[in-house]
């Protein structure tokens, strides 16, 4: 049985005195009974005045008809130290009288919250529900379950601040202590009252590991500024970051007020707080479906097409790639398309046909649909290797995300098989190039190269060519079969880029040498795993 005690009194008359909703009130009590914030409001304002027109004396506990968890107690405890009476100049404003019931109940009718906002009011009711469900529905978005979030005003933290300081200097006055941890979060309780409404007209259960997020966003602009003054009383807190449009986030908010000293916070702002005139606004109500992923196999037949678009100072220099291709078919009605692979810029790749191809892997961001048959994906496979001779997919099957660690894993652990055709300035006859056959674990240190210094890191990475074998073709040309270590850069290997790859075969030959043309013939990795035509 959940219940206010005496001991509540104070603060239930004193916060109903004040503006502030009987939801907000159960919270500063430290309630912590979920089923009675899910009470329709006018009954737990009518219960709250009940309990201020118990007689003291006859009633020392009273019980709102709920079965629940004992709820979080106020504790006994020695006050903080800290001022006991500090108004907008540094006292607490005089407040009517906690024994004066008659204001308790003129100032109890509904009227916005001056601790929430209304967020605990009007935006708890089945229409806002429906609303949420509406948007949620029209959307068109698969899901089993859905977790729910929403975000907050920041200066809701301030004005929780204010109604905390004014209950805890009054229940000081009876030699007992409201510590803030205790008090039950707004964001908590609002999600104890939406979860099951929002699940019945969702017709899915609320799950907090659920892939598919609900979310709305509240403003309340009329108190916009109500947090300005903690810029100049913590303005190491408040600093501007690209991708924020105010400084005045949540979290630096929140971090000024465990900073900021309680005589300095209310020499700035009322306490309590006063009534606001209008409602929070939903500026946002979104939805978003957690990634699906989808792997499979490649193979890329042209020497013209770049693994990802080349545009070079805004400008396209090939038609298209084997990223545009797949982006053009993959179309499950999702947000973005992100191919997750160790892609090479160079154009001049290719990749045999006889090999079962290079593994790559989809990312559908914020996709309607998840679900997809193994004929499905069939189809799709089918219809990507319909749409042009220049690439060949296979094995197209959905993964998990943690799949995709392992195929990175895997690109820092296999190793690849190249053939490169390469050019030399100098005339060379075949002994000249023999003892390359020779070579074993040539470790190479590889200087980020130039080309792809723009998206690279700078670095010098130990690389090692396990094996060559050489063929020679005339005096000026010769082809290399290569067996590397993943993340080698083959071409810097055959020309050195200026010096940035050590030993090169420029260096092995002591002459200028350059790649013409790249295959790659395997990838040693089993991944992702083959399946039955």
């Amino acid at each position: 049985m959940s219940s206010l005690t005496e001991k509540d009194r104070p603060i239930v008359q004193l916060l109903l005195n004040t503006g502030t909703c009987p939801r907000c009130i159960l919270r500063f009590c430290c309630v912590t009974s979920q089923a009675l914030y899910r009470r329709p409001y006018k009954d737990l304002m009518k219960d709250l005045k009940e309990f201020l027109k118990n007689n003291p004396e006859k009633e020392d506990t009273v019980c709102f008809d709920v079965v629940d968890p004992p709820c979080k107690r106020i504790r006994l405890e020695d006050t903080e130290e800290g001022p006991d009476d500090l108004n907008h100049n540094g006292v607490l404003q005089q407040i009517p009288s906690v024994n004066d019931e008659n204001t308790a109940m003129e100032t109890s009718a509904v009227t916005v919250c001056n601790v929430c906002l209304g967020i605990l009011q009007e935006f708890c009711e089945a229409d806002f529900v429906k609303k949420v469900s509406q948007k949620v529905n029209s959307a068109d978005y698969q899901f089993t379950s859905f977790v729910f979030s929403v975000s907050l005003p920041p200066q809701l933290s301030v004005r929780e601040r204010a109604a905390w300081l004014l209950g805890k200097q009054e229940i000081g006055k009876l030699g007992l202590s409201l510590a803030k941890d205790d008090i039950v979060q707004l964001k908590e309780a609002y999600k104890w009252i939406i979860h099951p409404q929002l699940s019945e007209e969702l017709g899915v259960p609320a799950d907090g590991k659920s892939l598919f997020e609900v979310s709305v966003v509240f403003a309340h602009p009329e108190t916009d500024e109500e947090c300005h003054f903690l810029a100049t009383a913590c303005p190491d807190c408040f600093k501007p970051a690209k991708n924020k449009q105010s400084v005045f986030t949540r979290m630096a908010v929140i971090k000024a007020l465990e900073k900021i000293k309680e005589e300095d916070f209310l020499k700035h702002f009322p306490c309590p707080p006063s009534s606001p005139k209008n409602l929070c606004v939903a500026v946002e109500i979104q939805c978003n479906n957690g990634a699906v992923f989808v792997a499979g196999r490649y193979n890329k037949y042209s020497r013209n097409l770049p693994q990802t678009p080349w545009i070079i100072d805004g400008e396209r220099k090939l038609e298209s790639s084997p990223k545009e291709m797949g982006n053009e078919k993959v179309k499950i009605n999702n947000d973005a398309f992100q191919l997750l692979s160790d892609l090479t810029t160079c154009f001049y790749v290719l990749w045999l046909c006889m090999l079962p191809g290079r593994p790559f892997a989809i990312e559908l961001v914020n996709p309607r649909r998840i679900h997809f048959t193994a004929e499905e994906m069939k189809g799709l496979q089918q219809t990507i290797n319909n749409s042009s001779d220049k690439i060949q997919v296979r094995d197209l099957q959905l993964v998990t995300r943690s799949a995709i660690g392992r195929m990175k894993e895997g690109e820092e652990e296999k190793t690849k098989t190249y053939s490169a055709l390469i050019w030399t300035d100098k005339a060379i006859q075949k002994e000249d190039i023999a003892f390359l056959d020779d070579i074993k674990e040539l470790k190479l240190d590889q200087k980020t190269p130039l080309r792809v210094l723009h998206r690279r890191p700078l670095a010098v990475r130990c690389r090692i060519i396990h094996t060559m074998q050489s063929q020679y073709i005339d005096e000026h040309h010769f082809r290399l079969r290569l067996k590397t270590q993943a993340g080698t850069y083959i071409k810097e290997f055959v020309h050195g880029d200026f010096g940035r790859t050590k030993p090169n075969i420029g260096s092995l030959l002591n002459r200028t040498a350059d790649i013409l043309e790249l295959d790659v013939e395997s990838v040693d990795v089993d991944w992702p795993p083959a399946l039955e035509n």
